[in-house]
């Protein structure tokens, strides 16, 4: 199931990134007491009551002053902001008062028929509200609280708002036997081409201009291999390259997509080979737990030698090392070359990221492994493993107890990561490794 989101938003210099800092645990918004200082929206993964939650940076929204480009541009960052989100956090200052742009701003929140929490920003002091504090229900807005984002105060009350509004956890993107496949990479990878290919029409415009494909486009289908919705995003480019602000909307779907697919199809161009961005790109299914499948498109036009396929394997390899689980596969979306193996892939890796091991046959395969190769000690005091269980899937994460999780090496947590692999698959899917001492506190 995919994460709520949750959207900061609200006019220039009410607080916005210090919030975001501080919902995310650490400074990586400029925060600047100069309006207009936050120019791109930025994700972050957050948790609250056991939920875990992407909030949304924003850009201030400043109504009515389309004369500047920077303000008009950060204007629409966060109306789309407001078409993503779940629940949208709309932020005050109360040193500045309800101010006539909190007013068109509410008025814009109100048409897009989205949760809104108004917070009261700085406010920071304890007791009883200042009488000003209520002159942000004229906003017209149900939920409404006060917070001082600097000095963390009333935070609780208003994520515990915020958690009323997320969805149920029961609630799930369509079809729950269908495999949501997105495909991602830079822009022109063949992306669309692809997905015309897999879907066995013209389902989106195809062609040379990078960035043609504008919006994400959902379309299920069905084949010998099972029922698949093909997720089509625009390119992504450096953030540096995104000028156009329809370009801005694109990387913000393109990464929903991701957060919502249970395989990420990542696209490489086989005539400009691995790039610093399709690192970043694969980075991001990665970091979000998803099965993937690394594709080099467009093989059909390489000028080809003995070895010439091993040898751009090993460029894919050395490029995305966090990736060697990923299986990479060489296909022409344009011929349909390879296909309908890649289909095969994306079903294979999906079941693997859904695996789920009994607790018998996991602490099995531990006992096997520190026989094989003894835990890492430190002066002389080794690391125990008691025991460990499966604690989720997708991606297939484990706890394992131990006596003192400090004695533990990343090289040894690998060493069982790849224990796991070994015995038991898992291709194509990340493994995360908890280790938890006796009282249950996470590493």
């Amino acid at each position: 199931m995919s994460k709520p989101v949750v959207a900061i938003v609200g006019r220039p210099n009410v607080g916005k990134s210090s919030l975001f800092n501080t919902l995310y645990g650490e400074r990586i918004s400029i925060v600047h007491d100069t309006p207009g200082v936050t120019r791109d929206r930025i994700y972050a993964q957050a948790q609250w009551r056991g939920r875990d939650f992407m909030i949304i940076d924003t850009g201030g929204i400043e109504p009515g002053n389309d004369e500047d480009i920077i303000l008009k541009q950060m204007r629409i960052q966060a109306e789309i902001a407001i078409e993503t989100a779940d629940v949208i956090l709309f932020l005050c200052d109360i040193k500045s008062g309800l101010t006539a742009a909190d007013e068109e701003i509410a008025i814009m929140l109100r048409k897009a028929k989205r949760p809104v929490v108004v917070v009261v920003n700085k406010m920071d002091f304890v007791g009883a509200p200042p009488p000003e504090f209520y002159e942000f229900y004229n906003l017209g807005l149900e939920n409404v609280c006060g917070i001082s984002a600097a000095q963390k105060l009333g935070l609780g009350e208003m994520l515990d708002m915020v958690f009323e509004h997320f969805p149920s956890e029961e609630e799930g993107d369509g079809d729950a036997d269908s495999v949501r496949v997105a495909l991602i990479g830079r822009p022109n990878a063949g992306k669309s081409s692809l997905a015309n290919k897999m879907i066995g029409q013209n389902r989106s415009i195809v062609s040379d201009i990078a960035g043609t494909t504008r919006d994400t486009i959902d379309t299920e289908i069905e084949n010998a291999n099972g029922k698949f919705t093909i997720v089509d995003t625009a390119g992504m480019r450096k953030k540096g390259k995104i000028e156009d602000v329809i370009e801005r909307y694109s990387m913000v779907r393109a990464l929903s997509a991701i957060e919502r697919a249970d395989v990420c199809v990542i696209l490489i161009d086989a005539l400009e080979g691995v790039t610093e961005q399709d690192t970043r790109i694969a980075g991001l299914a990665h970091d979000s737990g998803k099965a993937s499948v690394i594709v080099v498109n467009k093989w059909d036009l390489v000028d080809k030698a003995t070895g010439t396929m091993e040898a751009m394997t090993k460029i894919v390899r050395d490029k995305f090392p966090f990736m060697a689980y990923a299986p990479v596969i060489f296909i022409s979306a344009k011929t349909g070359q390879r296909v309908d193996k890649l289909f095969e892939k994306i079903k294979e890796v999906s079941d693997n990221a859904g695996k789920r091991l009994t607790t018998g046959v996991l602490n099995q395969m531990i006992t096997e492994a520190v026989t094989m190769v003894p835990t890492p000690q430190d002066k002389g005091k080794h690391l125990k493993i008691y025991y460990g269980t499966q604690v989720a899937v997708k991606p297939p994460t484990f706890a394992l107890f131990v006596n003192d999780k400090k004695l533990s090496h990343f090289s040894y947590e690998r060493y069982l990561e790849n224990q796991l692999r070994k015995n038991f698959g898992f291709e194509g899917v990340p493994i995360r490794l908890l280790l938890r001492n006796k009282n249950g506190e996470d590493n």
